[in-house]
């Protein structure tokens, strides 16, 4: 009975232990993923401070207010889960405190029972009688072991009385803490609410002035849609170049290990040949100096077998033909998500895709994002690869760069630094930022694989 109750006591020591530990962590991972979000909406709300001192209100504007309700709504997901786990521990404390309680009731119980036992045999003469009364000396021996035992017992009894108050105490004193931490995150939830709603006045505020200036800006997105195919087209001449000239070189060099396959089994051909010959030349001379009633015999011939071609097993892409292209490509697609963005201070004004701008008739169709940023900012290549091409749209630069069978482009650039054909390095500058309408630095950045479009902020990492 008494090994049963330590059992007990130091499987609930061990249950409240872990308790303890694994809350925490999850309220904690919790807690480290509010921070980030705060962090994002306090960035995006100085930000968009100083976008609206110095531009009207436009599409980064509205991009930005989005970004920053999304944020938003993140951050009281985020703290009703927080609400969630530690109504969770609160519930849980209940109970282990009434487990405690209960037990603690029951060790009482057995404690005040072994008491008035021992109280009803103090004298020292009933404990003599006990061991004398034994029928042989091993017997007696039993009976001052039990006796020992059982003083042991009632100590123990008392210190497992102790040791299970304390933990209902501490269990009870972090229950109230709990309670305070949950009235601390509701009040949070409360003030993230009243946030919520003077950004949807916001984000109202802004779309009212976008539909005062819905004229201006559809002329923008017209101007920027007229640009966009500009872009594709020359992207897409430029990509099918690439594709037909590895396709190309591929074909050239398959026939290549054709012929040299051929040559070399014409020389195997030719050698084998030569060997059947010789061999019959020797039989001829062997069967004219043999004995005439030796049988001759017929000349061996070496038969030449036809060189089998190895199964083909032609490349995912003919920009992959090579190992050096095979090898970016693969690394390439490894790194998706973790991509650095093409300039450093940047805000996605127009996100990849069809897009309708709420409150207006206004839609498009974007090839990659529009990243606005400061004019003249440096334009940095997000991997490793080769510039495949440069060319003009309207009068700004564009820079293609290949990475295996993925193409990134990276548009509206005043400037050059990198030439056609020159590898470079992940994080080389290729140019600076143009400005546009608004006098704001703005690029448009594309993912490609081969000819089809791709997000790119599914490929960068997030800030």
């Amino acid at each position: 009975m008494l090994k049963m109750m330590f059992t007990c006591l130091l499987a609930t020591a061990v249950s409240v232990a872990l308790f303890a530990q694994q809350q925490p962590g999850s309220s904690e991972d919790l807690k480290k993923k509010q921070a980030e979000i705060q962090r994002e909406i306090d960035e995006l709300k100085s930000t968009l401070r100083d976008t609206k001192k110095n531009t009207k209100a436009g599409l980064l504007q509205l991009a930005m207010v989005q970004k920053k309700l999304r944020l938003r709504q993140q951050a009281i997901g985020n703290i009703n889960q927080q609400i969630n786990v530690i109504e969770g521990s609160i519930g849980k404390s209940k109970n282990e405190i009434e487990r405690l309680k209960s037990e603690l009731d029951t060790l009482k119980q057995q404690y005040a029972k072994s008491v008035v036992y021992a109280y009803k045999n103090r004298s020292n003469y009933d404990f003599l009688n006990f061991i004398f009364s034994a029928a042989s000396f091993n017997d007696a021996l039993r009976r001052v072991q039990y006796l020992r035992a059982y003083r042991l017992y009632r100590e123990e009894q008392a210190s497992t009385i102790k040791n299970t108050q304390v933990l209902l105490h501490d269990k009870i004193a972090g229950l109230e803490n709990t309670r305070k931490e949950k009235d601390a995150v509701l009040q949070k939830q409360e003030k993230q609410k009243v946030e919520l709603e003077d950004e949807k006045k916001e984000k109202n505020e802004i779309l009212g002035k976008l539909k005062a200036r819905e004229k201006e800006i559809s002329k923008e997105l017209t101007s920027k849609q007229k640009a966009d195919q500009k872009l594709k087209v020359a992207i897409r001449t430029a990509i099918d170049r690439e594709i037909k000239i590895a396709r190309e070189k591929a074909i050239a060099e398959a026939k290549a290990r054709e012929a040299a396959e051929a040559a070399e089994n014409a020389r195997k051909a030719a050698a084998a040949e030569a060997a059947r010959k010789a061999a019959a030349e020797k039989e001829k001379a062997n069967a004219a100096t043999a004995p005439a009633t030796t049988p001759a015999t017929t000349p061996a011939v070496v038969k030449v077998e036809p060189k089998k071609e190895a199964p083909k097993n032609p490349a995912e892409s003919p920009l992959t033909a090579t190992p050096e292209a095979f090898r970016i490509s693969g690394s390439f697609e490894s790194n998706k998500g973790r991509l650095p963005w093409p300039v450093e201070k940047a805000n996605v004004k127009i996100h990849f895709g069809t897009y309708a701008i709420e409150g207006t008739r206004l839609r498009g169709n974007n090839p990659g994002i529009t990243l606005a940023t400061e004019q003249g900012a440096v334009v940095r290549a997000v991997f490793e690869g080769e510039v495949s091409r440069i060319f003009d749209i309207d009068g700004n630069w564009s820079v293609l760069v290949r990475h295996g069978k993925y193409f990134t482009v990276y548009s509206n650039l005043s400037s050059v630094s990198v030439s056609k054909d020159q590898k470079i390095s992940g994080g080389t500058v290729l140019g600076r930022a143009a400005a546009n309408d608004d006098g704001n630095g703005e690029i448009e950045f594309l993912l490609m694989q081969e000819n089809r479009n791709l997000d790119p902020e599914s490929w960068i990492r997030r800030r």
